[in-house]
């Protein structure tokens, strides 16, 4: 695949990863939202890639409202799960490379545990969401078998989040300049992970054809409070930050008390510290 044109449909193009890989993929890149290739329509979808036949689908689209998940299970497996196994064998029976994210949210089952996930290690989600993106993954890497399954974590992007409007930081920062108290989990751990890194990192896999699973996240970790205390030091803002734990915050889906990923892969990319990605973020970030 290197050095080779390639074209390349992004389906969840309207969303912050997928409008930072738009902006940044070689080649001819077409960009598709839910109107122009909803995965939950098979017929639909297959006809769209066949017009295009693109040489790589990048799937940035999911459901991803976890607390939403544990009452509409259905819905977020039709697009997750089953969604997605039509894309995978569409992608196999037109010999495109399919490139497909999923979640941290596949872990979490261990308690106690305190060392990075790797991408041998046995998953066990602890909700419906990360339930349904795991199985998503089987589809892909069962049925398509020019595929990337690349896990990532905690994103957040200059262009917020599609479907949820925002992201982390910018929730962050706007609870804060209403100069309202805020409360965040202190006993969650992952990796915050800078979309623009995360798009580089995912086509230089690409443009490797380095096939397979890849955890892919910025370096370090640290809780969801950890991580808004970072992001009002580096911004400059003073507000009324206090800890709390998961149990008193009270969301009706469960998260993992540790999802840290690390990559056991010698050639998957390798990226900033979260400290620096998000220094480059408050930089960059479209206000």
């Amino acid at each position: 695949m290197n050095g080779l044109p390639q074209k390349f449909a992004v389906l969840g193009a309207a969303g912050q990863l997928g409008r930072d890989l738009c902006a940044l993929l070689p080649g001819q890149v077409t960009p598709l939202t839910r109107a122009d290739a909803d995965l939950t329509q098979p017929a639909a979808l297959r006809g769209k890639l066949s017009q295009l036949r693109p040489d790589v689908v990048i799937n940035c689209a999911a459901y991803n409202f976890v607390d939403k998940a544990e009452d509409e299970p259905e819905t977020a497996c039709s697009v997750n799960a089953l969604g997605v196994r039509s894309l995978a064998e569409v992608c196999r029976d037109f010999g495109i490379t399919l490139v497909h994210f999923s979640t941290d949210y596949v872990f979490g089952l261990e308690s106690g545990r305190q060392t990075p996930y790797e991408e041998a290690d046995p998953p066990g989600p602890v909700n419906v969401y990360g339930a349904s993106k795991l199985v998503g993954e089987y589809f892909v890497r069962s049925l398509c078998p020019k595929h990337f399954v690349i896990r990532t974590c905690g994103l957040y992007g200059r262009w917020g989040s599609g479907g949820k409007g925002s992201n982390f930081v910018e929730t962050m920062l706007r609870v804060a300049s209403q100069g309202k108290p805020l409360r965040v989990v202190m006993d969650q751990i992952c990796t915050p992970t800078y979309t623009v890194d995360l798009a580089k990192a995912a086509i230089q896999a690409v443009q490797a054809s380095d096939y397979g699973l890849h955890h892919i996240t910025n370096a370090g970790q640290c809780s969801w409070y950890e991580f808004a205390g970072a992001i009002f030091e580096l911004a400059g803002v003073k507000v009324d930050l206090s800890p709390t734990t998961s149990a008193e915050y009270g969301a009706k889906a469960r998260r993992p008390n540790y999802s840290v990923l690390a990559s056991e892969r010698k050639e998957t990319p390798r990226l900033r510290h979260w400290r620096e990605a998000l220094a480059a973020y408050l930089r960059e970030r479209v206000t």
